[in-house]
């Protein structure tokens, strides 16, 4: 057998990029219009890649897959670390287009924070200790067990944290020597067409590729015989679609869909202490994050106070364009998931829930900006309940006794995330271990730590992300027996 060259590590350091020189860099003149969420404004132009690109692409990325996995794991870590720099080089052009593309704003947990947890998540993928190791060792048996590159991955992200779910799916994909083609979201293609671009200042070629395009794209990297494991964020119908694809070719997978996560206020809670975290739990990324809070279950006797603080905060947080320095808040990605949320709250309205924060929209204002809403007094069957809303408008679920509440939050059939909010924590963690969720939070919701494993249930999908686990979700095992 030949041994594949490996190439040598790049020591160059690349130069900031500006905004202008960075969308430059990802934009097609001849493309489609991308534009932002905020003003109907163009941000640039994206050209959409064909079956028979993302073909060339997985070829490539095939063909540089036995160096990249030659080199030492110390050589793979140290690139990483370069890219994390790279990343931190071009952090406000990054942001900036991040915010422009999406919407959401620069400050608070938005745009700024999304890009510096890119590089942070690669600097802690690099420093995660590698699985495996002496299974059995005595006097008859020598077993270790290796985990082994799979060959190529298959990364498909979405739309509302276009750059750091990107990361995830390709810091331990990279890590454990595979290689790596992306296709980023129709939504927000130039956010992760210019992370790449980034990247690849440091990474050698076709080791990271993006490959931007529409559905028949995401099909045939599902469906692509040298693909061999598929990493995936995003809705429940299109994981369902992705399984069913995968199967000819038995890939394996990782899939983080749709969640409608409840939290439970237990009689107990301080409201006061708690609402700026249930807030933030809600309206992170103005709604649209898939371990969002998006049902609230609060115990009849804090009620009406936890009500209360929550509208003093929610009163407090501006929403308005990115680029402006005050917002903390945005428009919704695109009019689809506006109308979505809109059809919710109006159901809601309609059949007598209160809506105790949020004006309506204005129909002449560009953007696809839709008011914060807190809505109360409103039945747990209720659509804006049932569904998962994606956006800025949480529903408040009064209850009487803790078992209904857990009741009331395990019924749906998806199980992301959820979260117990108490003065007593070990009350909480014993409501917590109820309920059916791959993590639960204690009086928070939604944070993500890049050491601890993080995935859903149910029809939130299967497959741990993060960590040793994450690890070892993109490699295969092997154990040498003898």
């Amino acid at each position: 057998m030949t041994t594949p060259a490996v190439t040598e590590p790049v020591t160059t350091t690349p130069e900031a990029p500006t905004h202008e020189s960075l969308l430059a860099a990802v934009t097609d003149p001849d493309g489609r219009e991308v534009l932002d969420p905020a003003t109907g404004e163009v941000v640039g132009r994206v050209a959409d890649r064909s079956a028979e690109d993302l073909d060339a692409a997985v070829a490539s990325a095939r063909a540089a897959q036995p160096a990249w996995a030659a080199r030492s794991d110390a050589d793979r870590v140290d690139l990483l670390l370069r890219v994390a720099e790279a990343i931190e080089t071009a952090a406000e052009p990054l942001a900036e287009l991040l915010s422009r593309e999406q919407g959401k704003p620069l400050n608070g947990p938005n745009a700024r924070f999304e890009v510096g947890a890119c590089a942070a998540w690669l600097r802690a993928t690099a420093a995660t200790e590698l699985p495996g190791g002496t299974v059995v060792d005595d006097a008859d048996t020598h077993a270790v067990l290796h985990y082994r590159p799979v060959g190529v991955v298959g990364a498909i992200g979405p739309w509302n944290w276009p750059m750091m779910i990107t990361v995830w799916q390709i810091a331990p994909a990279l890590r454990m020597g595979n290689t790596v083609v992306v296709k980023p979201s129709e939504y927000t293609p130039l956010s992760v067409l210019a992370l790449v671009h980034v990247l690849n200042s440091v990474l050698p070629a076709d080791v990271l590729t993006a490959v931007a395009g529409g559905r028949e794209v995401g099909a045939r990297l599902s469906s692509h015989p040298d693909v061999a494991k598929l990493m995936f964020t995003g809705s429940t119908a299109t994981g369902q679609a992705i399984i069913k694809s995968s199967a000819d070719t038995v890939k394996r997978l990782t899939l983080e869909l749709g969640g409608n996560d409840a939290g439970i206020v237990l009689p107990d809670a301080d409201p006061e202490a708690i609402a700026e975290g249930l807030f933030w739990g809600a309206f992170i990324n103005t709604g649209q994050t898939c371990a969002a809070l998006k049902r609230l279950y609060v115990h009849t006797d804090v009620y009406d106070e936890v009500c209360t603080a929550l509208t003093d905060v929610a009163r407090a947080m501006p929403m308005g364009r990115g680029l402006d320095e005050d917002n903390v808040l945005g428009p919704l990605q695109n009019r689809a998931q506006y109308d979505i949320v809109a059809r919710l709250v109006d159901a809601a309205r309609d059949a007598g829930a209160k809506v105790i924060v949020g004006g309506d929209p204005d129909p002449d204002a560009p953007g696809h900006f839709y008011p914060t809403k807190l809505v109360a007094d409103i039945d747990d069957d209720n659509p804006l309940v049932a569904e998962e809303q994606f956006g800025p408008a949480l529903p408040i679920v009064r209850y009487h006794d803790v078992d209904q509440a857990v009741a009331m939050a395990n019924r749906l059939d998806v199980g992301l995330g959820a979260s117990v909010w108490s003065s007593d924590k070990e009350a909480a963690r014993a409501v917590a271990a109820r309920l059916e969720a791959g993590t639960v939070w204690i009086n928070s919701h939604g944070g993500v730590h890049p050491m601890i494993p993080f995935g859903g249930v149910k029809k939130s999908g299967y497959g741990l992300e993060f960590g040793v686990e994450g690890l070892k979700a993109v490699a295969v095992p092997q154990v040498i027996n003898g």
